[in-house]
């Protein structure tokens, strides 16, 4: 009998990459970022949108530059984001109180109440990618990636 020609063939190995901190980091979001996306999916939103969202609900009025600056994404990309945000009936723009020619980002109730939902299914997500690890490894590597970020 003939094996499946996914079995023929010899494994790969990745065991020289392995050795770099980046490349682990990169297969370990590749993971979470899976499992995240199918944790939004139900909710309408992705994973900048949720995090769009969430900087909104957290700073009312804030300006689609600073949510740029705030996500390290380009404003063009933001402004995208907030259009799917908006179209949704989630967020609102109006003119900046402080600033003529910028806008201010408001939640609407909607927004707040799916962000509600949909952050209790992030940290269900969260506590499942983490499971195994104890509270001292996770707090480390959190401090590990805000260091290597230079915020830490």
């Amino acid at each position: 009998m003939e094996r499946p020609k996914d079995q023929q063939e010899a494994e790969v190995s990745d065991a020289a990459l392995r050795d770099f901190v980046g490349y682990n980091m990169k297969r370990a979001f590749n993971v979470m970022q899976a499992d995240l996306a199918r944790t939004l999916e139900p909710f309408g939103l992705r994973m900048l949108t949720f995090s769009a969202l969430s900087m909104i609900v957290e700073n009312p009025g804030l300006r689609p530059s600073q949510l740029a600056e705030a996500l390290s994404v380009e404003r063009a990309n933001v402004v995208v984001y907030v259009d799917q945000l908006e179209e949704a009936g989630w967020v609102t723009r109006a003119p900046s109180e402080t600033d003529r020619r910028a806008y201010a980002l408001q939640c609407t109730l909607a927004g707040r109440q799916v962000y509600e939902k949909a952050r209790a299914a992030v940290r269900a997500h969260d506590r499942r990618m983490l499971d195994g690890l104890r509270e001292v490894e996770i707090a480390v590597v959190k401090k590990a990636l805000m260091r290597i970020e230079g915020r830490g």
